[in-house]
């Protein structure tokens, strides 16, 4: 594979700078990178290319979310880790499908990533209750609770949006939508 310098895999300390300093272009290097292993591994173990951007995608956000939360650690190459994490992915949707996960070939040093997978499914898990919970609570409570925690609108704009007489009554409407959400969310 021909690699021209402007394609080329950035450095690690360079993904994760370019990450937190919000940079697409080490973004778009970054999935194109290593791209190319995580295909061969799906390929080679019961899966096509649309499973591999699948896998590819949320390896990159887990890894994303990780280095903006500032808790990550390299304690591996990158490259290892992102391979650590699309492998841990693809084991679990292949048990989860009944599909033979018993024999994986493997191209890369692995590295232990259970954690990281599973908060991220966990965070995933709650922010669809949590918009399952947002779509019960009704108007005008999702509304101002988007507004506010979502859209970061202030209590001024949310008074003159929803035609309060004040920021107060605004204030005490988005505590009852808030005790509301919690009952909802936190039912069993």
């Amino acid at each position: 594979m021909n690699n021209s310098l402007n394609s080329s895999v950035p450095t690690d300390r360079e993904v994760i700078l370019g990450i937190l300093n919000n940079s697409e272009d080490i973004l778009n290097k970054l999935y194109k990178g290593y791209f190319a292993m995580i295909l061969q591994f799906i390929l080679n173990n019961n899966g096509n290319e649309d499973d591999a951007k699948d896998v590819y995608q949320e390896a990159i956000i887990i890894l994303y979310n990780k280095i903006k939360e500032g808790n990550f650690e390299l304690s591996s190459k990158l490259k290892t880790y992102i391979y650590s994490v699309c492998r841990r992915i693809w084991l679990k949707k292949l048990s989860q499908n009944s599909k033979k996960a018993g024999n994986i070939t493997d191209y890369e040093d692995v590295f232990a990533v259970e954690e990281d997978v599973d908060y991220h499914e966990e965070k995933d898990l709650q922010f669809v209750k949590m918009q399952s919970a947002l779509d019960h609570l009704g108007e005008p409570c999702k509304t101002i609770i988007q507004d506010f925690y979502i859209q970061n609108l202030s209590m001024q704009d949310i008074c003159e949006k929803f035609g309060y007489t004040n920021t107060d009554n605004a204030k005490t409407q988005k505590y009852k939508c808030l005790q509301r959400l919690k009952k909802i969310f936190f039912q069993p």
